[in-house]
C-alpha cells in the first residue's frame, strides 16, 4: 500500500488539508511531486540506502518528501527546526545526507555558512529563499511524473529527542522489496489494530519532525486516508477541526489531553467530537485519572500504546482494559515481548521493578555511528533484547507499568523514588498547569524530592499554595515519594510533543542549595 495506488483510483481525493493556510495535496498532486522529487534525487546521485534530510514545520511538502525517499530506497531524517544550528547541524553531518530539504521558514535552524554540512552537495528551499539553496519548486520542474520503473522501499532514520545529551541517530534495516509490494512496518500493525482505511480523516496536532506523527501520517496515506495537519496544537482548535472535518482518527499525547480538560465546560461542550471512533496516546505515561476523564467524555475510543522510536517494541491497550488496569500501559505480545531485569540484567519476579527489556527475533535497530549506544541499549546475555532505559513492572496478567525513566530515578537516602506518580497527582490539581517532579543535591540524602510547578491562569505562588500542594500530594502517594518542596516557575522545558525536558529542569539546581 502506497500513494500511488490511490492516486490511481481516487486522484481527486485529498491526501493531505492543512487548515491554517488552506492548502491541500490530492493524491495525484502528491503522487505526482514525490515522483519528480524522486527523480531530482536519483539524478543527484542518491542510490538505495542513501540519507536525505529535512528541515521543516509542519508543510504539506512535508510528506512529498517523505514519499519520494520512501518510493527510493532511501532513508528520510526529519530535523526538528526548533534545534540550534550547531544542533541541527550535527544531525544533518552525523545521518550522512547528501541531500538536505529546507522550508524558508524554519532557517532559524539552518547555518549557510560554507561547511555547515559537509556531506550535503544537494541543497533545496521551499516556501522563499536561502543563500547556496536552489528553490524546491524548479527543481521539481525539471523531472516528468511518470511512473518508477524501480521503487525499492526506504525508511525514515530518525533522532532521539536528546533529553540527556545528544540525539542518536536510530537505524533500522532497510524493508526488502518494491513499495507498492512491500508495506512498512507502522502500516502492517497500527492500520489494522486500529482500523485505518481510504475512510479515515486522521487529525496530526503535533510536529512532523518527530517519529509518531510523520510515522503515523505516512500510515494514514499508505491506505488512502485523508491527513489534517495543524501547524501547531492548540486545545480549542483541536475540537473545532474535530467537528468540521469529521475526523475519525487522532493521535495526541496526555499533555495535550490535560489542556483540553482544562478548557471551560462551556467551551469543551460547544464541539461536536462525535466523529472520533479511535483516538490514540503515547509518548509518555498517561495519568489514570485524565484518561478516564477523556473516556467520560469521547467515550470509549481512548487507545494508548506505549513504544519507542527504536521500535523495540510495543504494548497496547484500550478504554476497557486502561479502565480494568488503571495506569498500565498495556500488554505485550503483538510486537516484542517484555522481559523486566535487575540492575544485572536478571529477570525479577512479576510485580517486581526493574528495567524494560524487549525481546524480538532479531534487533530492530542500531545507533547511528554509535556502536557504543548499541551496545548500552542490548542485554548483555539475550541479544536480540533491547531497551530503551525506561523503568516499570508486569503485573500477573503480563500488563505493563511504567514508572519512570532511569535516567530520571530519585536515589533518597539509598531508596529509589520514581517520580512520575507524583507528577501525576499534581497534574490532576485544579490550580496547577503543569508540573514536573525532580531530585535536588541534599547533602545529608543525597537527593531530595523537588515539585516545579507551573500555575493556571488566575493563581499566585504563595507559601499557603506550597503547602497546600504538597498536601495533596502527600494525601494520594507514600509520604518518602512526595515532594518535601515545590518550586513555582513560568513555563517548563517541553519538546512540542510533549516530552519533559528534566535534563535541562535539573541543570538549573545541580550547584544550587536543595532548599532554593
Amino acid at each position: 500500500m502506497y500513494v500511488g495506488n490511490f492516486a490511481a483510483v481516487t486522484p481527486d481525493k485529498p491526501a493531505i488539508i492543512r487548515p491554517a493556510t488552506g492548502e491541500q495535496l490530492t493524491y495525484r498532486e502528491l503522487d505526482e511531486r514525490s515522483i519528480r522529487l524522486a527523480k531530482y534525487l536519483r539524478d543527484a546521485g542518491l542510490r538505495p540506502g542513501a540519507h536525505v534530510a529535512l528541515i521543516a514545520g509542519n508543510d504539506l511538502r512535508v510528506l512529498e518528501v517523505y514519499w519520494a525517499a520512501v518510493r527510493s530506497g532511501l532513508y528520510i531524517t526529519a530535523v526538528n527546526w526548533h534545534l540550534t544550528p550547531a544542533e541541527a547541524a550535527y544531525v544533518v553531518d552525523d545521518c550522512g545526507a547528501t541531500a538536505l530539504v529546507v522550508a524558508a521558514d524554519a532557517a532559524s535552524a539552518v547555518d549557510v555558512n560554507p561547511g555547515a554540512f559537509p556531506n550535503v552537495i544537494h541543497r533545496l528551499v521551499f516556501g522563499g529563499t536561502l543563500d547556496g539553496f536552489d528553490d524546491y519548486e524548479e527543481a521539481l520542474e525539471r523531472f516528468d511524473a511518470s511512473p518508477l520503473a524501480d521503487q525499492p522501499r526506504g525508511s525514515d532514520m530518525l533522532y532521539s529527542s536528546g533529553t540527556t545529551g545528544r540525539p542518536k541517530g536510530i537505524k533500522p534495516h532497510l524493508p526488502e522489496g518494491q513499495v507498492q509490494d512491500t508495506a512498512d512496518p507502522y502500516t502492517a500493525v497500527f492500520a489494522p489494530m486500529y482500523g485505518f482505511d481510504s475512510d479515515t480523516v486522521y487529525l496530526c496536532p503535533a510536529p512532523l519532525y518527530h517519529a509518531a506523527p510523520l510515522r503515523f501520517c505516512g500510515t494514514i496515506t499508505s491506505v488512502g486516508g485523508t491527513v489534517v495537519v495543524m501547524d501547531r496544537f492548540d486545545p480549542e482548535e483541536s475540537l473545532a477541526l474535530i467537528q468540521r472535518y469529521r475526523v475519525t482518527h487522532s493521535q495526541w499525547v496526555p499533555t495535550m489531553f490535560v489542556r483540553m480538560l482544562k478548557l471551560p465546560v462551556e467551551v469543551r461542550e460547544r464541539y461536536d467530537v462525535s466523529s472520533t471512533k479511535v483516538a490514540v496516546h503515547a509518548a509518555a505515561p498517561c495519568p489514570p485519572e485524565v484518561k478516564r476523564a477523556m473516556i467520560d467524555w469521547w467515550g470509549p475510543v481512548i487507545h494508548e500504546y506505549y513504544a519507542s522510536t527504536e521500535g523495540s517494541g510495543a504494548t497496547f491497550i484500550d478504554s476497557a482494559q486502561a479502565l480494568a488496569k488503571p495506569g498500565s500501559v498495556g500488554r505485550d505480545g503483538v510486537l516484542g515481548i517484555v522481559h523486566i531485569c535487575d540492575e544485572l540484567g536478571v529477570e525479577v519476579p512479576t510485580g517486581q521493578t526493574g528495567t524494560v527489556w524487549w525481546e524480538r527475533e532479531e534487533r530492530p535497530f542500531e545507533y547511528h555511528n554509535a556502536p557504543e549506544k548499541t551496545e548500552e541499549a542490548t542485554h548483555p546475555a539475550h541479544r536480540t533484547w533491547t531497551t530503551s532505559g525506561d523503568i516499570g513492572y508486569l503485573d500477573d496478567d503480563r500488563f505493563l507499568y511504567l514508572t519512570d525513566r532511569a535516567a530520571f530515578t530519585i536515589i533518597s537516602g539509598g531508596v529509589n523514588i520514581y517520580p512520575q506518580e507524583s507528577e501525576n497527582v499534581l497534574t490532576m490539581h485544579p490550580k496547577v498547569f503543569d508540573a514536573a517532579v525532580i531530585g535536588v543535591p541534599n547533602e545529608e540524602m543525597g537527593e531530595e524530592v523537588k515539585a516545579v510547578v507551573q500555575l493556571a491562569d488566575g493563581f499566585e505562588p504563595s507559601p499557603e499554595l506550597e503547602r497546600e500542594l504538597l498536601e495533596y500530594v502527600r494525601a494520594r502517594v507514600s509520604h518518602f515519594k512526595a515532594p518535601r518542596t515545590v518550586d513555582f516557575t513560568d513555563d517548563l522545558p517541553r519538546t512540542p510533543t510533549g516530552k519533559l525536558v528534566k535534563h535541562r529542569l535539573r541543570a538549573r539546581y545541580l550547584t544550587a542549595p536543595a532548599d532554593r
